[in-house]
């Protein structure tokens, strides 16, 4: 059998389903070296990091994760940062091909005036807090007692949950002392969501939906303008089972109305875009100035001359991810991914870059769940497989190789391991208080006890 050495750039899920996929599409023709890569200590990407710590459901996807891992067929360096402490260069001389599995950590923008005023935020950069991530602040201001989340997907709603919920309905979760203090001192009282289109155009799931009115001491508000506006649609939704329970769920919301009593709000706003973030003399948010939209009949929505103001003092936009560019690798600048034809890579002018493949996020952009990680990795591996001609020639094949270059470097690499210490640590420090994990935030810590210092 002919070797097949492969580097995976990032150990979320995508890179570790391709990885599996990989292993187990490859047996038998090929004798397969995978060495995954992530510049964070630990692995599972957004599922560690991405996924509100109240969600342990959805979390329960790092068990299959773990699994591949530990069937020892893949190994994983933690701490290693693609473009400084490995090269493009050191793993065309180590591998065959590279698999670019990075995902995509950052907000998109969004372009209004005033959306760079203090106090205005992406919600990535929120979620990354409260998910306990090593490298942002240990703090947060949550010092307004109204705030503004845009957009309406799961991401916006997850802001929204957390930040009108108790700090002591989070202590059963992974949320470390940081963020619990944090929560804690909220003085968060109404969360305005905004959405541009209509109710039943929402981009969020039911479940999602549903889990915002199950907060203990908060009332879910909805104005009764912004339905049955667009019948087109409400008829649409009748043969959309995901749609249809949405609409009941909002209905059921509809007529609670007169009987809102608890003392934190989550406002549901539709048909409102965002037009202007307004700011006080200090240069801090202190409204969102809105377009009130209609339906055009066909699905979408127009403007029209309404405008209106709310007042907020903070402000988080939630309207999607964005990938970023790797040193030596070509970057769709507009998309926020990395090119590519079915997973293998493109340069500039359309031609194969050989070698280079990409999955995930970074390759179809930020949309699809864990199903859709899984079905894209098997196309990307199954253009690897395709194109044994296209393949990199390494000049060097041996394991220990890598592991040399990176001691060399004074790169401290983490491995699977040093994931099993931190995660038994982090295991035992939830023990210790009736929880079931918390979270090592620090970087340097996390290192420590990884690599047994």
């Amino acid at each position: 059998m002919s070797q097949l050495r492969v580097a995976v750039v990032g150990a979320g899920p995508a890179g570790i389903y391709a990885s599996d996929i990989l292993c187990k599409e490859a047996e038998g023709i090929h004798e397969v070296a995978i060495d995954l890569f992530d510049r964070l200590p630990a692995p599972y990407g957004l599922v560690r990091y991405g996924v509100a710590p109240d969600h342990p459901r959805i979390k329960g996807v790092i068990g299959a994760l773990r699994d591949v891992l530990d069937t020892g067929r893949i190994r994983i360096f933690g701490n290693v940062n693609f473009g400084t402490d490995i090269t493009l260069e050191d793993l065309r001389r180590h591998y065959n091909v590279v698999i670019f599995a990075t995902g995509a950590f950052y907000d998109a923008p969004l372009a209004i005036p005033g959306i760079d005023a203090k106090n205005s935020f992406g919600a990535a950069d929120f979620v990354n807090w409260y998910d306990g991530h090593p490298d942002v602040p240990r703090t947060w201001p949550l010092d307004q007692s109204s705030v503004a989340v845009i957009g309406n997907g799961n991401v916006a709603l997850d802001v929204a949950r957390v930040l009108a919920k108790d700090a002591d309905d989070m202590l059963p979760t992974e949320i470390p002392a940081n963020v619990y203090e944090g929560l804690r001192a909220s003085k968060v009282t109404d969360v305005h969501v905004f959405g541009r289109r209509g109710p039943l155009q929402v981009k969020f799931t039911p479940l999602e939906l549903r889990e915002l009115g199950e907060v203990p001491g908060v009332d879910i508000v909805v104005a009764e303008e912004d339905f049955d506006r667009d019948p087109a649609t409400d008829e649409a939704a009748k043969t959309n089972k995901q749609i249809l329970v949405i609409s009941r769920i909002l209905n059921k919301w509809r007529e609670s109305q007169d009987a809102l009593e608890q003392p934190r709000r989550i406002h549901l706003h539709f048909y409102a875009r965002p037009d202007e973030v307004l700011t006080d003399e200090s240069g801090a948010v202190s409204a969102l100035r809105i377009v009130r939209t209609e339906p055009t009949g066909d699905g979408g929505v127009r403007d029209t001359d309404e405008t209106r103001e709310i007042a907020i003092g903070q402000l988080y936009r939630a309207v999607g991810y964005f990938g970023s560019p790797l040193t030596d690798v070509p970057f769709d600048a507009e998309r926020g991914v990395i090119p590519n034809e079915a997973g293998a890579v493109v340069d500039a002018d359309g031609s194969r870059a050989g070698g280079m493949y990409a999955t995930g996020w970074i390759k179809r952009g930020p949309v699809g769940l864990i199903g859709a990680t899984k079905s894209d990795a098997r196309e990307t591996v199954e253009q690897i497989l395709a194109e044994e001609s296209t393949w990199w020639t390494p000049e060097v094949t041996d394991d220990a190789a890598i592991v040399s270059l990176l001691d060399a470097r004074g790169v401290r690499y983490t491995d699977l391991d040093g994931w099993h210490r931190l995660d038994e640590h982090e295991r035992a420090l939830g023990a210790a208080e009736g929880r079931e994990r918390i979270k090592v935030v620090d970087r340097e810590e996390m290192l420590r006890i990884s690599r047994g210092e």
